[in-house]
């Protein structure tokens, strides 16, 4: 719209011609655009395009990670030492774990868990997702083996398993001293060094001791822990029925506090053999009386360490052990033992085993006696038989609670002692035929 004041026309004439247009407006001057200007509109651009191309990358990268793989069955793999993270990569897709190495990679970086993956030994589950094995890797999740050390094995046989086992590495510096270490299960990675499991077994063997020894009873003749690791690992080695060992502890704690000596077999086996744990033949009779620090035929009360390692069950029954009058006990043929209060009784239970014996000898049944006193050939007609029942022990019994000193046996002789330590044809454990405690099970006696 024009806005011009209009001039009244001078005349018909001049009222007739055009009215003459107004100037145009001048022209606004342009400003001229900066090139920086221009070249950040530019990156921004750029920057839009590829956070929207990025975008669509993490969203494929995500829905592949998630996506189950391609392993068929569950698979153990071992990440060897310094593989970094392409190296793992290409390993996962070599063995068929993954399809695409750079989705991998790319999971990982994006989730940083590239700088967490740890060497080791994995369980991947089948059809394991790329982020599931991702996780596992980076957690250290490895497989976790076992390796089981059972009650009674010396230190030097303790050290011995675990050089056999080829999982674990390295070197014991030291074996560990007798009674120190706890048998038990332990759990461990590939590669787990031997001298940490030795720490463990001696770390539990620590903790386990100071909370039994503070439960004992006052009137226990056990002076230190050291001491009822001592007698803990005799009564290990004499009995393998846990509900035997409260009442086998329940017989030595009687001898001592009686001053009778304990006589115990595997005390003249470990006097001899020391940390190897067996002779590998039969006791022979000379070394009943032989003179060793640990031989309780020869020595008063208890010997000067343990002969073994004990478990928590054989220190629980010392302090918790059974109170009874017994002094003497002897394998009962069903895989336990006849116990009994006076010597008399203990001879009676001894010729019912001899009997029993007597008669697994006749169907030829083989017999080990290895790391045992074997019976004598013939009745003992001394009055002082160095093996007088191993504490209380018979000469063909097998089990322990020996005479008293200057305590005849029947018809003026003492019976001598017999092992049945585990493993032969008379341990208690495989002694299943008779039972001495039930009447009805019982061998007939001949008396002679």
């Amino acid at each position: 719209m024009n806005t011009s004041p209009r001039v009244a026309p001078k005349s018909p004439s001049e009222a007739l011609k055009p009215v003459a247009p107004p100037a145009p407006p001048p022209k606004a001057r342009r400003r001229r655009r900066s090139p920086f200007v221009a070249m950040l509109s530019g990156l921004f651009t750029a920057l839009l395009v590829l956070a929207g191309v990025v975008g669509a990358g993490i969203a494929m990268v995500s829905s592949q990670s998630k996506a189950p793989g391609p392993l068929a069955s569950d698979r153990v793999l071992i990440i060897p030492k310094e593989s970094g993270l392409t190296d793992i990569a290409e390993l996962l897709q070599r063995e068929g774990l993954i399809e695409h190495p750079w989705a991998f990679r790319v999971s990982a970086l994006l989730s940083g868990n590239w700088t967490k993956l740890k060497a080791g030994e994995y369980l991947f589950k089948a059809r394991a997702s790329q982020a599931d094995i991702l996780d596992i890797i980076a957690d250290g999740k490895a497989v976790e083996h076992a390796i089981t050390i059972p009650e009674g094995l010396t230190s030097e046989q303790i050290v011995a398993r675990l050089m056999e086992n080829d999982l674990l590495t390295g070197e014991v510096n030291q074996a560990p001293r007798e009674g120190a270490i706890l048998p038990d299960t332990y759990k461990f990675q590939r590669g787990y060094p031997r001298q940490q499991i030795i720490n463990r077994m001696a770390q539990d063997q620590r903790r386990i001791l100071n909370d039994i020894w503070s439960r004992r009873p006052a009137d226990l003749p056990i002076k230190t822990p050291q001491e009822l690791v001592t007698l803990a690992s005799i009564v290990e080695k004499e009995t393998g029925r846990a509900d035997e060992r409260p009442r086998v502890a329940g017989v030595f704690i009687n001898r001592l506090n009686r001053k009778m000596k304990l006589q115990s077999d595997p005390t003249i086996v470990y006097g001899l053999a020391g940390g190897k744990g067996t002779l590998g033949r039969p006791i022979q009779r000379n070394e009943i009386t032989q003179a060793t620090p640990y031989n309780t035929y020869v020595i008063d009360g208890l010997p000067p360490g343990p002969i073994a390692n004990p478990g928590r069950a054989a220190m629980e029954a010392v302090v918790n052990h059974s109170r009874t009058k017994d002094l003497y006990f002897v394998a009962d043929g069903s895989g336990g033992h006849a116990f009994a209060e006076t010597l008399d009784q203990h001879n009676r239970n001894v010729a019912r085993w001899r009997q029993v014996e007597t008669q697994r000898r006749e169907t030829n049944k083989p017999s080990d006696t290895v790391d045992k006193i074997e019976p004598p050939p013939a009745p003992d007609t001394r009055t002082e038989a160095p093996g007088a029942s191993r504490a209380g022990l018979d000469p063909a019994s097998g089990d322990s609670a020996a005479a008293a000193p200057g305590q005849p046996g029947a018809g003026g002789t003492r019976a001598r002692a017999f092992d049945a330590s585990e493993g032969t044809q008379r341990d208690p454990l495989l002694n299943k035929t008779y039972d001495l405690n039930s009447p009805k099970q019982l061998p007939q006696l001949k008396v002679p």
